[in-house]
This record gives C-alpha cells, structure tokens and sequence, in this order.
C-alpha cells in the first residue's frame, strides 16, 4: 500500500479548525469575523482548500491566534510525517496542536 503525504492545506486546516473549537465557536461566528463566506471557511478547515496568505491572517486574527503559531505547528506536523508512526500522522490531520490549544 502506497503512503499517502499529508498536505498542507490539511494540516492548516486541521490547526484552524482545533483552534475554533478549543474556544468553542461556531464557523458562522469566524466566517462573519474574517469576512469569509462560511463555505469556503469550511472548505479550508477540511483542507479542500488553499488559503491565500491574506486569509490566513484574517482567519487566525478572528481566532485570535498568532499566524506565525499555526505555520510553525503546521511545519512542526508535516516534520513528524516524515519521521513517525502513522499515529502522529493521524493526530497532525485531526488537528491536535499543543501550541495552538494553549492559545
């Protein structure tokens, strides 16, 4: 069976949507807040979709989560791919981020 790479647009993803629901807060509420439409917020979330730099921004800035935090456990994740069992692979996609769960 052929490994599956997991891609970045997941990744960050994954990191925005832990970082929502660790303060419990509805995509509505952070789609009006970074003046998204809540699809597409949804789309980014499951990784169907690649933010702009800029999104990534608003987004994190209605989440109140520093930008550079999401990219560094996003790197920190794609890292442990390469390196690990395929149980920390599956913890990078389902969005377990020790530093974005203390933000």
């Amino acid at each position: 069976m052929a490994e599956q790479n997991v891609l970045l647009r997941e990744v960050l993803g994954a990191g925005l949507r832990h970082a929502r629901t660790e303060q419990h807060r509805t995509l509505r509420e952070i789609s009006s807040a970074a003046r998204v439409s809540l699809g597409y917020l949804s789309e980014v979330e499951r990784g169907q979709k690649e933010a702009s730099s800029e999104l990534l921004a608003a987004i994190c800035d209605a989440l109140d989560v520093e930008l550079a935090d999401l990219l560094i456990d996003a790197g920190t994740s794609l890292r442990a791919e390469e390196t690990v069992s395929p149980v920390v692979v599956a913890a990078a996609r389902s969005g377990h981020s020790g530093r974005l769960a203390a933000a």
